[in-house]
């Protein structure tokens, strides 16, 4: 079909998701083709590094015959079986057993879901659970970390905590709290890491006293913050913010559905501080994007205080999709892959990324560089010295600059606030890392010729 004829039925009909339904349909898409290894192309036969593989999912990279024929071979034998009634199949059994054994700690029982949203509203559905199962009931509150995101399912929308998620749909509610970010780069205690960790433990101490000790089930928190601009926590804060939990007799969740599965550096971020989480929600990574699959995987104590509490009755939680065997089946081959060599090539070329992202920090646009492994940001300014944000006018909510950097043959996240975020595949080579810089060197430099950045900097 002409690219003209899919842009407007596109138009009419397709709803993107995080879109504005008319600014879309102004600007029209631009639909993808074909991809292979780190390269996409678009129908017009564009060619691009995508340094954010796909929506941070992408981790194997695209076109591994290997998983395309995992998929085949188990849509022909088996291609659906629920979870319902007692039945099951090989491929999910199999992969919950492979990542049980991988995961921290005991956190042996894996649950299945469609994604990463799902994930997280599963979890907060256990966790209520496991404190009616402890005759906690009251347990019902929840804290969750500003700038932080976990989904957008009505519960998981409210957990986040980025305005977006929030205006027009009722959300955060009333039993969903926030404490303040990490985000170093404009911590009001500044950027020294004591202080950050000490001031973001007792915040969340100070909360769980506001909401009553007695009160709090649990706190979600992202390794490292995603779409909140990849803020990346000092060394130790993790941990802290785990301690603090255990002492207050508050479930600890990481959500690692970014960090997991190679993206940092290990298969999952929360080893790098040596915790394990009561609960870690996963997505992304798990498929690689090759089919939609998350999970959610729960220490003993959780999955047998909930098995204990509902005794012989059905626990009333479960999607027609969840353990699906092709994804599973998926799931299994991308495991060999990142186990195979490709974790590996992510932690040499991660970094790679960032020693070339840091020497982008000379130039006039650029105040902040941060990131671990094949995850990274570059945080754009006006004012080095005040941290002045680039002028909205020359972001337009972001789409300027990635458009900027898709004719200059690179995808990346352009964050409204002028962040430019990098996920590359772990498949990358040293020349596609190095281009990934090169064009973001391009771009930066595009964007100091605009009217708006000129202006600004002259102020």
């Amino acid at each position: 079909m002409l690219t003209n004829s899919l842009v407007e039925l596109d138009r009419r009909h397709l709803v993107h998701p995080l879109s504005s339904f008319h600014g879309h349909e102004a600007r029209g898409v631009r639909v993808m083709r074909s991809a292979q290894g780190a390269r996409v192309t678009d129908n017009e036969g564009h060619e691009l590094i995508d340094g954010f593989a796909g929506l941070w999912c992408v981790n194997a990279g695209y076109g591994q015959e290997s998983v395309v024929e995992a998929a085949m071979a188990q849509m022909r034998e088996l291609p659906y079986a629920t979870g319902y009634f007692g039945l099951g199949a090989e491929a999910p059994i199999r992969l919950a057993a492979e990542l049980a054994e991988r995961a921290p700690g005991d956190l042996d029982h894996v649950y299945f879901t469609l994604g990463g949203s799902d994930a997280v509203d599963s979890a907060v559905r256990f966790i209520r659970y496991y404190w009616h199962s402890k005759g906690q009931p009251e347990r019902d509150q929840f804290i969750s970390v500003a700038q932080g995101f976990h989904g957008s399912t009505s519960a998981g929308a409210g957990l986040t905590a980025l305005p977006v998620f929030h205006e027009g749909f009722g959300v955060p509610y009333d039993w969903q709290h926030k404490i303040p970010s990490h985000y170093a780069y404009r911590n009001p205690v500044g950027s020294d890491e004591a202080g950050i960790i000490a001031a973001s433990t007792a915040a969340l101490r100070a909360k769980a006293e506001e909401l009553g000790p007695e009160r709090v089930a649990a706190f979600f928190v992202e390794p490292i913050q995603g779409s909140g601009g990849v803020l990346v926590p000092p060394k130790g804060w993790i941990k802290a913010m785990r301690e603090v939990c255990t002492e207050l007799g508050i479930l600890f969740v990481a959500d690692e559905v970014i960090t997991g599965f190679g993206r940092t550096g290990p298969l999952f971020a929360s080893e790098e501080e040596g915790i394990v989480p009561d609960l870690m929600t996963v997505a992304k990574g798990l498929t690689s994007g090759y089919a939609p699959m998350g999970a959610v995987f729960m220490r003993d104590h959780v999955y047998q205080t909930i098995g204990e509490g509902a005794g012989q009755k059905l626990i009333g939680h479960g999607f027609t999709y969840s353990g699906h065997p092709v994804s599973a089946a998926v799931g299994l081959e991308v495991l060999k892959l990142y186990e195979g060599g490709l974790l590996d090539n992510g932690r040499r070329q991660g970094a790679r990324l960032q020693a070339g992202l840091a020497g982008l920090s000379d130039h006039p646009l650029v105040g902040d560089v941060r990131g671990r492994g094949m995850l990274a940001a570059v945080e754009l300014v006006t004012d080095e010295d005040k941290k002045t944000p680039l002028p909205a006018a020359a972001l337009e909510g972001g789409t300027r600059l990635f458009d900027r950097a898709y004719e200059n043959g690179l995808i990346v996240r352009a964050f409204a606030q002028g962040i430019l975020g990098f996920a590359p595949p772990l498949c990358c080579t040293d020349a596609e890392i190095d281009e990934i810089i090169d064009r973001t060197r391009r771009v930066l430099d595009l964007t100091l010729e605009d009217p708006e950045i000129r202006e600004a900097l002259r102020v």
